[in-house]
């Protein structure tokens, strides 16, 4: 495996990516081919703002397009995205030695906690499978080749879309305003739908997640495992998921009012583990710090230490810095004074301390490196190339499968910022009206326009509308 990487040094790096979105009053509807979707929830002034924006990097060959598939039986067990539409998937199935193997990701892409953004929701990809891509490229852990994906990439791989905006969680319904929260009913109806399609044979399987997906493969982790007799081999990732009930730069607490709305609104109580419940209450359950330690499923753990999502939208948004005193900081994290760098060493170290306990597991891994970075393992530069992040000198991918296969422990934990040069990190840039993100390669800056794309955003006042993605 290692003599694989070292071959793939001779590639050259991979071009970096720019998106561009419009400010507020402006929609956005994009039909990219994408490998990294941008697609995560903002509360500013108590409205979720979310973009929807995809962009695919360059790639050493072109990844295999896999057709949306619509769950025909869902409709007849209340399983439906939140405008009533059929909720979908797409396959791509497995050969050679991984014909009996099965890898589900859950797609990420925020939250509605809100009537109001719940509507605007239903009318894009993230509420309606009417709106969403009929074919989408497989690459990071999704990829077919095995240069690209070397553990997993004969398995039979599927992405779970994601139409509910509570994590595959939700179980209720606002007749009023035609919603319909079901994503605990598209999950189990997409459980039902996969298992007669032959994952109920699989010899192994591993449930993954990015971001919002991440955190749905925490709170599923274990369902997963018992949709399988003991004798197959069932393992659970969540990339990105680590969402920490963290005080923003205000002394507020954005994302916890944010949860507090999706559970509430979504009636996401009557899902979650009862042995976080017996103790807490429904909002600090939907935390991942507050349900980690107590998935009895062995699972790993990818996430950046300095999570660029979480410091856009709920450390450092607009709502918690109406002057703006770290817009250069998010905008590029070497422009971060050091009382900003101190901020964000004591959210690195809040971080390792909700996974010390899940750590103590030998059963469950752990790669949380020192960048500013978000769902790495859906993206081929990140998840397995030339110039991918490394810890222990190890991919990410490969890290992932010595885990999964047991061919060693893996907690592996990055020094503090700023001492990984091998970091993917993005950062953002102001151009004129609208905000472009970067994804870097350590801390050389060279960027190109891949799009600029046309509006989704739902109608809000705010003075300055940030970018962020998922």
């Amino acid at each position: 495996m290692e003599q694989k990487q070292k071959q793939k040094q001779k590639q050259p790096k991979p071009n970096v990516l720019v998106v561009a979105l419009a400010a507020a009053f402006v929609t956005l509807n994009v039909n990219v081919v994408c490998a990294l979707s941008l697609n995560e929830s903002l509360n500013i002034d108590n409205e979720v703002v979310w973009f929807d924006a995809a962009v695919s990097a360059p790639t050493q060959s072109q990844p295999v397009m896999v057709a949306l598939t619509l769950i025909d039986s869902a409709a007849s067990k209340g399983a439906v995205c939140l405008d009533g539409t059929l909720p979908g998937y797409h396959l791509d199935h497995g050969f050679g030695s991984g014909a009996n193997s099965w890898l589900i990701q859950l797609e990420g892409g925020g939250w509605c906690n809100t009537i109001r953004n719940c509507v605007y929701r239903k009318t894009t990809r993230r509420g309606s499978s009417k709106y969403m891509e009929k074919k989408l490229p497989f690459t990071g852990i999704l990829s077919n080749k095995a240069e690209e994906n070397p553990d997993f990439f004969n398995w039979n791989r599927v992405k779970l879309r994601y139409c509910d905006g509570a994590s595959f969680s939700g179980d209720s319904q606002d007749e009023a305003a035609q919603l319909n929260f079901r994503g605990q009913k598209i999950w189990l109806a997409a459980m039902d739908e996969l298992m007669s399609k032959g994952m109920q044979n699989a010899n192994q399987a591993l449930l993954s997640g990015c971001s919002a997906g991440g955190l749905a493969s925490i709170l599923h982790c274990d369902e997963f495992r018992d949709l399988f007799p003991t004798s197959t081999t069932v393992k659970c990732m969540s990339d990105a998921g680590m969402f920490l009930d963290a005080i923003d730069v205000s002394g507020g607490r954005t994302l916890r009012n944010l949860y507090a709305g999706v559970v509430s609104l979504q009636e996401v109580q009557k899902n979650l583990p009862k042995t976080c419940l017996n103790h807490l209450d429904p909002t600090s359950c939907f935390f991942p710090q507050n349900l980690v330690a107590n998935v009895k499923t062995p699972m790993f753990l990818l996430n950046a230490a300095y999570d660029a999502w979480q410091l856009q939208a709920s450390l450092a948004p607009p709502s918690a810095d109406p002057h703006g005193l770290w817009n250069e900081c998010k905008s590029n994290h070497a422009n971060c004074n050091s009382s900003q760098v101190q901020f964000l060493q004591d959210f690195r170290n809040q971080m390792l301390n909700a996974v010390k306990d899940f750590s103590m597991s030998s059963e469950n891994g752990l790669f949380i490196n020192s960048c500013f970075a978000h769902c790495q393992s859906e993206r081929q530069d990140t998840w397995f190339a030339d110039d991918s992040p490394l810890l222990e000198n190890k991919a990410i991918a490969v890290s992932v499968g010595d885990w999964y296969f047991d061919r060693r422990s893996v907690k592996a934990i990055d020094c503090a910022y700023a001492c990984d040069n091998t970091c993917h990190n993005l950062n953002f840039k102001e151009v004129i009206s609208t905000n472009s993100m970067t994804y870097s390669h350590s801390t050389k800056l060279s960027f190109t326009m891949l799009n600029l794309l046309s509006a989704l955003l739902m109608p809000i006042t705010c003075s300055r509308c940030i970018m962020w993605f998922q």
